[in-house]
């Protein structure tokens, strides 16, 4: 975290938000639920050691609308600055399976997006207390697109209700930029998806690098405003505030 911290200074951020995975799913043999208590002490550390960088503390949360009661708990241990919800995985065989271990080949992609699409809308629909829907269209990384192409129109409808359902609940809409520079991939949603948000009347757009290292911090951000503001959305005030329409 303080190698972030150092390395936001060195590129010009002024705010950096920290939304620690909660993840419940035991998609992976080495998840372990967050340590809060840890995380809120890293917090307060990079606080001290960087005065000049304004630091959010946050939590992305997994699939918390399969775990009510432990997503209570953790929220419970103090105020966070951002929630974000998210869904990684469909469910296969009454086992949980994250959307990146190869399950997307040419044959099964379409109906997993569809499945994947399916469980986000009972996230969305769910009264689980988060702000902001990170990377809804998180199977895009993973997509085969050397063998088939991906068309967000070709799931028009089920992302159309995934939208509408977000902004039923005044959800922030997630541009991930995660592999944003790579070709085939994009942005997350890319263009199409972000003009269906602000048809439907989306409120409020977020940035996220979902950076696991240091050198990737912010990565893609200048790609990412340039293609909120180009569908409507300004910026805040605020440096660290949401783009709004």
């Amino acid at each position: 975290m303080e190698a972030t911290c150092a390395r936001a200074l060195e590129i010009g951020l002024p705010a950096i938000a920290f939304t620690e995975h909660a993840d419940y799913v035991r998609a992976f043999a080495e998840q372990r639920p967050v340590d809060m208590h840890g995380y809120l002490e890293s917090v307060e550390r990079c606080r001290s050691k960087f005065p000049g960088l304004r630091i959010l503390s946050g939590v992305e949360l997994g699939e918390p609308h399969r775990f009510p009661a432990e997503v209570s708990a953790l929220l419970r241990v103090a105020p966070l600055d951002r929630v974000l919800g998210s869904v990684h995985t469909i469910r296969q065989a009454g086992a949980a399976v994250d959307m990146s271990q190869g399950l997307l080949t040419p044959e099964a992609a379409p109906a997993l997006v569809r499945e994947y699409l399916a469980e986000l809308l009972t996230l969305l629909e769910s009264e689980q207390p988060f702000e902001v829907l990170a990377h809804l269209d998180y199977p895009k990384r993973y997509w085969p697109h050397a063998e088939l192409a991906y068309r967000e129109t070709d799931f028009e409808e089920e992302l159309r209700a995934v939208l509408e359902a977000a902004d039923g609940r005044s959800a922030v809409l997630e541009v991930n930029t995660t592999r944003g520079a790579e070709p085939g991939r994009g942005l997350c949603p890319g263009p199409i998806v972000l003009g269906w948000w602000w048809e439907l009347g989306g409120e409020r757009v977020s940035f996220g690098s979902d950076s696991h290292e240091p050198a990737k911090i912010a990565a893609g951000f200048a790609a990412a405003a340039a293609l909120v503001e180009a569908a409507g959305f300004r910026p805040s005030d605020d440096p660290a505030g949401f783009w709004r329409r």
